[in-house]
């Protein structure tokens, strides 16, 4: 990707803040030969739609890093569900008719948060998931048995950012890669940058599925990696099991990218996510400010990447549960920036 002004100006606002994924991406290059242009992988949404640099709005503008009674938190109105739900959500913090902004100032953090994601709507504390759960945590499920990524079958049922960022990554290096949608939900970036959405599925093939009708478990029966961000149990009601997949075949790998774990039912983006896990900025009076664009998505997308190659590496036969706020606690810790 060309290294031009915009671009130097988004990677300014991380300096210094991701040591760590320079170390997996640098990983990853060392298991599959494919060089990651970190910035371009990080950016190239930013740049390509021409976004600002955010403040206490993300870049997209979905999500805002609210001041409450007792610290900070980000609400993310990312679907039209979202901002039909505020009024419930501004009834159930007791402020009918008010602002979200006035409301969360006269509301604790977690009465915040626990609110907005009763409701379903993506809301993270300021640094919540610093120090807990690992980026990845790998449980065997299969037989191992060693595999080269160059020309194993992935299937990505995955959608936005993170996990295509993962499956591109994998096609980089030899995978096919086979990106399934359902016919009821197509990926939501489609309706994005249509040239952001072309570069992270660029060469893969393409299949459009009822996934009601049990085509999905047949549209799975070849791969190898199956890469995924869905809720656990919305795959068993249609049937599918990724133990169940393991097990069947020895060598084979499956990635589920949640926001928190796939024992907890939170719902994320990559804005909230990257708040969750404390990678934020401050601005000149110490306030939180986002850092990036919806960092936590393409930072867990190398994690996922960099995960497989490495399952793959030790025979496979794991399920490899990678979660978006513990990828991006993994990168908090070093020095914050001043925007």
């Amino acid at each position: 990707m060309r290294k031009n002004a915009a671009l130097a100006r988004w990677t300014a606002t991380v300096e210094g803040r991701l040591v760590p994924l320079t170390a997996v991406a640098d990983d990853f290059t060392t298991l599959t030969g494919v060089t990651v242009d970190l910035a371009g992988a990080l950016f190239e949404r930013a740049e390509l739609a021409g976004f600002r640099l955010p403040a206490r709005v993300s870049a997209g503008g979905s999500c805002r890093l609210l001041a409450t009674a007792d610290g900070w938190a980000a609400v993310n109105l990312a679907r039209p569900d979202d901002h039909a739900s505020l009024p419930a959500l501004l009834a159930l913090l007791g402020a009918p008719g008010a602002g979200l902004r006035a409301a969360a100032r006269r509301t604790g953090t977690a009465e915040l948060v626990r609110s907005a994601q009763m409701l379903g709507v993506a809301a993270a504390a300021l640094g919540s998931e610093r120090g807990g759960r690992a980026p990845v945590r790998a449980e065997r499920h299969g037989r191992p048995c060693p595999r080269d990524l160059t020309g194993s079958r992935v299937v990505d049922l995955s959608a936005l950012w993170a996990g295509p960022l993962c499956a591109r990554l994998l096609g980089l290096a030899g995978a096919r890669v086979v990106k399934v949608e359902s016919t009821t939900r197509p990926d939501g970036a489609r309706f994005g940058h249509p040239d952001f959405y072309r570069r992270l599925h660029e060469g893969h093939e393409n299949s459009v599925l009822d996934f009601a009708s049990g085509g999905l478990a047949e549209a799975l029966a070849d791969a190898d990696v199956v890469v995924e961000a869905s809720r656990p149990r919305a795959l068993r009601r249609l049937g599918v099991h990724a133990e169940q997949f393991l097990a069947a075949r020895p060598g084979r790998v499956w990635v589920s990218i949640t926001g928190y774990g796939r024992d907890d039912d939170r719902i994320a983006f990559g804005d909230d996510a990257a708040v969750a896990g404390g990678l934020t900025g401050r601005d000149r009076h110490g306030d939180p400010v986002f850092l990036g664009d919806a960092l936590a998505d393409p930072v867990t997308g190398l994690y996922a990447a960099r995960a497989v190659a490495r399952s793959l590496e030790r025979g496979g036969g794991e399920l490899l549960c990678v979660s978006m706020a513990a990828c991006a606690a993994a990168q908090a810790g070093t020095r914050t920036t001043a925007c």
